[in-house]
């Protein structure tokens, strides 16, 4: 038998398109292990594993608040309420747990599908009137603070010690239990590896053993193993980033597996042929906010918990704070695009460690918390700056 050469050679791709899409974490990735280096060399501690323990939690409410983000930013859109609807959903809770006795398993649920709901209206908003969705999430955040005062108390505060919310970031899981944990995991994780590659080769897609499976799997296996090491070294796996590692499993899945993960990239790079494909664009985006809502409000109840009640300030309410500007910075320092249609899940882990790693480090220095935002400002500018670059590099235009 004869082999049958393709009469069109297969091009090759040039180094910036590599970047732009498989490596595009890499200056990522390569600017956090700097930020590393650097910490380390200033402070004793900042690789101990208690310190690294703490990392992650500080890490933790940023990060979910940029999964959130991303549905939103991938449709080309921006959610400037998110903060709000963490803030006011968390009052909100604390409000039916400490005044009326309702169970946090019933409050926490109804905070979430709240923030869903409150998202939910400003794509409707977007949609339907056609005003930018900057103008009303703004507008909408504003409102949320008021209303996040008027559920407060006269003493401005809610304490949740003992109302069984606190649990929530007070449980660890550690010794044989954390790495069982990581077992499960990683057979989670391998066996949609495996799903994926079964669809490309019924699809006719090359495959390959080592890029495909062996190489993601290994390199999830090798970070879960060092993680687990170094978190059971101080108390184990804290609550809060498990639910902070099953939301990033769920978000990547649904991105990369399902066909509405394809709809959000699709109507993010151009709506208009997404809406003459059959795509029902307007369903999309009302889903990606609703999304974005209801993992913001999720966000709050840990940032609650973590912090043992909830106040004026909750979610960076009124007043303003740095909680929404945090999350966006998370997001795009991690490698979402700002145009629309890129960006993967793992964007928000990398921003939110890039975030925390700034915050903690600069801590452990002893530098003003002035310091600590100017750093963080110069982050995203700089993020934004070698998204565009990227783009040049390789040809393609954001309009």
């Amino acid at each position: 038998m004869t082999s049958i050469a393709s009469p069109h050679p297969v091009k090759r791709r040039t180094f910036g398109e590599v970047l732009s899409t498989d490596l595009r974490a890499l200056p990522v990735i390569v600017a956090l292990v700097a930020l590393w280096v650097f910490f380390a060399v200033q402070s004793d501690v900042f690789l101990s594993a208690r310190n690294l323990s703490n990392l992650l939690v500080q890490s933790t409410v940023v990060g979910i608040m940029a999964i959130g983000l991303m549905f939103v930013l991938l449709v080309k859109e921006i959610d400037l309420s998110v903060a709000a609807i963490n803030g006011v959903t968390s009052v909100l809770m604390a409000k039916l747990v400490v005044e009326y006795g309702v169970s946090p398993w019933v409050a926490v649920p109804l905070a979430i599908a709240t923030g869903a709901f409150i998202g939910s209206l400003s794509a409707r908003w977007v949609t339907f009137v056609g005003v930018p969705s900057f103008v009303v999430t703004l507008g909408l955040g504003l409102a949320l603070n008021g209303l996040q005062l008027l559920l407060l108390p006269n003493t401005a505060r809610y304490g949740l010690m003992g109302t069984g919310v606190d649990v929530i970031a007070q449980i660890n899981v550690s010794g044989v239990s954390a790495w069982v944990t990581l077992v499960v995991g990683l057979v989670v994780y391998s066996g949609l590896i495996l799903s994926n590659v079964a669809r490309r080769r019924r699809a006719g897609l090359a495959v390959s053993a080592t890029a495909n499976v062996l190489l993601p799997v290994g390199c999830a296996a090798v970070l879960g193993i060092v993680a687990v090491a170094i978190l059971n070294a101080h108390q184990g796996i804290p609550l809060v980033v498990l639910i902070f590692a099953v939301l990033l499993g769920i978000g990547g899945y649904v991105l990369t597996q399902t066909r509405f993960g394809l709809y959000l990239y699709a109507v993010g790079n151009n709506d208009e042929a997404a809406r003459r494909a059959g795509i029902k664009v307007a369903r999309i985006r009302l889903a990606a906010f609703a999304i974005a809502g209801g993992i913001a409000a999720l966000a709050g109840v840990i940032g609650a918990a973590r912090a043992l009640g909830v106040g004026v300030f909750s979610g960076g309410g009124v007043g303003g704070g740095t909680l929404l500007l945090e999350s966006i910075a998370a997001a795009v320092i991690g490698g979402v695009s700002l145009f629309g249609g890129r960006g993967a899940i793992h964007a928000a882990l990398l921003g939110a460690l890039v975030i925390g790693t700034v915050q903690n480090g600069l801590n452990l220095m002893g530098v003003e918390n002035e310091v600590r935002l100017i750093v963080t400002g110069f982050l995203l500018v700089l993020a934004v700056s070698i998204d565009k670059l990227i783009e040049r590099l390789t040809g393609q235009q954001s309009f």
